[in-house]
């Protein structure tokens, strides 16, 4: 996830993101990113932090309107407008999460790239952000690339890669995944695959 926001060092060959090598600094207001933990300033208001990153994505006083209007947009986008004037260190994990949605939202973001987004959080605010992804790409027309370990939330994805440990074990659709491996569930395909994977590499018994 790193390679493709252009933030992880020594990257052996080339990886191209929506038509830019990977961390170009054309890219920096195209491409949204939510780490794993929340990545906010605990001693700042909510408001306070989104004004914060929109100043350093549009600098300059000329773009002030538009860091106003992308604030407030960020701030609705992940319904915080009723904790704007709170102290970021004060909120839910699940809310703090939200925080670090919204700054990457400031952009309009066409790529939005999420890190295990839902670790930690209870189910009804998992769901809750799942609309909220949905809401994105059908709207906007935004890309999310999610990574998770939890594969429900796969089932709700339009593509995925299954991978294990640095190998891309299929790709494809839900569907597509769960018919190639005579499953109910993207789960099972999972572990079908991994099992396959794992008997097509083991060495063979000695013969007597």
């Amino acid at each position: 996830m790193r390679a493709v926001v252009g933030t992880q060092a020594k990257v052996t060959g080339t990886l191209t993101v929506l038509g830019r090598p990977a961390g170009h600094p054309d890219l920096r207001p195209r491409v949204g990113y939510v780490t794993q933990a929340p990545s906010v300033y605990d001693d700042l208001t909510v408001r306070q932090n989104l004004d914060y990153f929109a100043a350093v994505l549009h600098p300059g006083r000329a773009h002030r309107a538009d860091r106003r209007t992308a604030v407030e947009r960020a701030l609705t986008d992940v319904d915080l407008t009723g904790h704007a004037d709170s102290l970021a260190g004060r909120l839910s994990g699940g809310q703090r999460s939200r925080v670090s949605l919204a700054v990457a939202l400031l952009g309009t973001p066409d790529l939005l790239v999420l890190d295990e987004p839902t670790v930690g959080l209870d189910p009804v605010l998992r769901r809750d952000l799942w609309d909220l992804f949905h809401r994105l790409a059908a709207d906007r027309g935004t890309t999310l690339l999610v990574s998770s370990h939890v594969m429900d939330e796969a089932e709700r994805c339009h593509r995925l890669l299954l991978m294990r440990e640095g190998e891309l074990l299929a790709e494809g659709s839900p569907a597509a995944l769960r018919e190639r491996s005579g499953t109910d569930t993207v789960e099972a395909a999972f572990l079908h695959l991994v099992d396959t994977a794992a008997a097509r590499t083991a060495p063979e018994e000695p013969r007597r």
